[in-house]
C-alpha cells in the first residue's frame, strides 16, 4: 500500500507513525513544503481530551509529549485591571516546534520518510498513491483541487489577530481585555515553558485599520507591547511570523474525494480562542487509522466510514469554537460589562456550558459570581 500525506503538521506525522507502525510494509511518504525545524507560533495548548486519547491510543507517545508539557490550573480573566481568577480550569500547554519534534521522532522510530523543504504546487507531483492524506493546513493544496467534490467554503473572520511570544510568564491561561482610546484588543497568554509564554493579540477590524494598518510590524509590535504593558511586565514581545491576519474559517460538507482525504485544519478549522486545534487534529489521525485497519485498508471502504464515525464529534467541537469566535468579534460591546459579568459571559460564549454545569466546574467562580449580583 502507497500512501502519500502532504503536511507534516502534527495531523500528518502522527497519521504516518500510526499507519507504518501498524503496517511495516506500506510505503509512508510525508512532504512538507518548510524544514524541519521550523513552525511558526509559539506554544500551543493541549486540552485533557487529546491527552486522554493519546494515552489510551499509544501510551508512548503520550508519555513522550508529556514530558515537555506544562500544566497550569484555573483561568484568568483580566478586565478594567481587576482579576478574576476561575477555578476548576486544568490547562496543559507545549511549544508547537517542541511538539513536532517528539512526532518527528515517532515517525522516524516507525522507518517513515519525511521530505522536508519540498514545495509541492500540483498533486501529480507526489506520483502514484493509493491514498493522498491532505494534512496541508487551512490552506490546503489537496482541498483546493477539488473545492467543488470537498463543498469547500472559507470565510474570513473580521477580527486581526498576531501570534507572538514572550519572556513574561503566567501562571494561569490568561485574558486580558483592554478598552483604549484607539480601540478594543484582547490578549490570549500562557506559559508553555519555563521563561517562555504565547502572547496572541486580537483586536477587532475597527482597531486595526485606524491604528496598525500602515505600520511596519516593529511599530505595530511596539504599539502592542504599549497597550498590554502591565500584562507583559515591562518585557517587549517576540515575534516569529508574526503578521496581522484574519482567522479563515474553513468549512467542508464531505472530507474525502476519491482516493483523497482531509484531515486536521484541512478539512475544517477551530478558531484558536477554544485550543482545540492539537485535540483535532490528533484525533482525526487516529480516527483515519482505526478506519483503515477496520477495513482491511480498502481506501474505498474507510474513507466514508471515517468521515461517518469522526464527524459528530468534531462537528461539535468546531461549533464551539466557531462560537466563540462570533464572541470574539463584539469584543467592544462585551467589554461594556463590569469585570465579573464578563468573566461569565467569556465562560458562557461557546453555548457548550448552561450554569448548572459551571457551578459544578468552577464552584469558587460561580459563588464569586452570584455574590457581586445578589
Amino acid at each position: 500500500m502507497r500512501i502519500a500525506i502532504l503536511g507534516a503538521g502534527p495531523a500528518g506525522l502522527y497519521l504516518a507513525a500510526l499507519i507504518k507502525r501498524r503496517r511495516p510494509d506500506a510505503v509512508v511518504t510525508v512532504v512538507e513544503q518548510n524544514r524541519a525545524d521550523i513552525t511558526s507560533g509559539f506554544g500551543v495548548v493541549l486540552t485533557d481530551r487529546a491527552l486522554a486519547v493519546l494515552r489510551d491510543r499509544d501510551p508512548e507517545a503520550a508519555a513522550a509529549i508529556a514530558s515537555h508539557v506544562q500544566t497550569t490550573s484555573g483561568l484568568t480573566v483580566v478586565h478594567r485591571n481587576e482579576r478574576i481568577v476561575i477555578d476548576g480550569i486544568g490547562v496543559a500547554a507545549i511549544g508547537r516546534l517542541k511538539l513536532v519534534q517528539v512526532l518527528q521522532q515517532l515517525v522516524q522510530a516507525a522507518g517513515v520518510a519525511v521530505q522536508y523543504g519540498r514545495a509541492v504546487t500540483a498533486l501529480d507531483e507526489l506520483g502514484e498513491a493509493d491514498l493522498v492524506v491532505g494534512a496541508d493546513g487551512a490552506d490546503s493544496l489537496v482541498r483546493r483541487t477539488y473545492p467543488e467534490a470537498f463543498g469547500t467554503v472559507v470565510t474570513m473572520l473580521p477580527n486581526r489577530f498576531a501570534w507572538f511570544g514572550t519572556s513574561q510568564t503566567y501562571a494561569t491561561l490568561t485574558q486580558t481585555f483592554r478598552m483604549t482610546p484607539i480601540g478594543a484588543f484582547a490578549a490570549h497568554h500562557f506559559s508553555y515553558a519555563p521563561g517562555r509564554s504565547s502572547f496572541i493579540v486580537e483586536m477587532d477590524e475597527a482597531a486595526y485599520a485606524r491604528n496598525f494598518e500602515r505600520l511596519a510590524d516593529a511599530e505595530s509590535r511596539a504599539l502592542c507591547e504599549k497597550v498590554f504593558a502591565d500584562a507583559l511586565g515591562g518585557r517587549p514581545l517576540i515575534a516569529n511570523n508574526s503578521a496581522w491576519r484574519q482567522f479563515a474559517l474553513v468549512q467542508t460538507a464531505r472530507w474525502h474525494h476519491g482516493r483523497h482525504v482531509l484531515i486536521g485544519d484541512a478539512a475544517r478549522t477551530a478558531h484558536f480562542s477554544t485550543g482545540a486545534g492539537i485535540q483535532l487534529a490528533l484525533e482525526d489521525a487516529v480516527a483515519l487509522d482505526r478506519a483503515l485497519a477496520a477495513q482491511g485498508d480498502d481506501v474505498d471502504a474507510a474513507l466514508p466510514a471515517f468521515a461517518a464515525a469522526r464527524r459528530p464529534a468534531a462537528d461539535k467541537i468546531v461549533a464551539a469554537a466557531t462560537a466563540s469566535a462570533a464572541w470574539y468579534a463584539g469584543l467592544a460591546e462585551h467589554m461594556q460589562l463590569a469585570p465579573a459579568d464578563l468573566a461569565m459571559s467569556y465562560m458562557m460564549r461557546t453555548g457548550r456550558l448552561d450554569i448548572d454545569r459551571l457551578r459544578q466546574i468552577s464552584p469558587q467562580f460561580s459563588a464569586f459570581h452570584a455574590r457581586e449580583y445578589r
